[in-house]
Formats: structure tokens, sequence, C-alpha cells
């Protein structure tokens, strides 16, 4: 386990809400649930298409069944389904906010 993979995350998120479109009543509100769901990035295992396992970073709690996870082999965002396996990704990749504004 790297330790700097959660300050470099922290550091991704920090930057995409400091981007982050505000201007308008939605752009608001998914950052106000994005920040409201964060949480300190804690590994987890991630299952993958073909029962590919690959330990990875989760950031959010839960959104109903879905929680955005930091994939560090890849360097992008991907939100994933609770299974009764862990986390399974889903395929929807790119920004944390983008991953949890798709929910």
């Amino acid at each position: 386990m790297t330790p700097d993979i959660p300050h470099q995350i922290k550091a991704l998120i920090a930057s995409e809400i400091a981007e982050y479109p505000t201007e308008g009543r939605a752009g608001r509100m998914t950052l106000d649930a994005f920040r409201a769901a964060l949480r300190e990035p804690r590994e987890v295992t991630v299952n993958f298409s073909g029962g590919i396992t690959q330990k990875c970073w989760s950031v959010t709690r839960p959104n109903g069944p879905y929680r955005v996870i930091y994939l560090p082999t890849a360097g992008y965002f991907s939100l994933c389904v609770e299974s009764d396996f862990g986390p399974l990704d889903i395929g929807v990749h790119g920004k944390a906010i983008g991953c949890y504004a798709s929910v």
C-alpha cells in the first residue's frame, strides 16, 4: 500500500471541486451531494468483468448501491455497484464528480 495514494486522491478531488461549475442550481446541488458523500480514501478490492480483482480506493459512502472508487493503475475514478462479492466496476469511468452524478 502506497501512503501517497490517499493524498493524490484528495488532491485530484480538491481540483475537481474547485473547477466544478456551480453557476446553476443543479451544479450546486450535485457538488453539495458529492461533498456530503466523500469519505477518507479506503483501500478496497474491486471486481471487474472476467473475474479480475484489483486493489482500489473507495472515496464516497454508498449512494444507494453505488459508490465512487479510484483506480490507481488507470489514474481515474469509477462508479461501482455493491454486490455480494464487494464493489463491482460497471464501466462508468472518469472524474469523481461525474461518476457520482451518473447515479
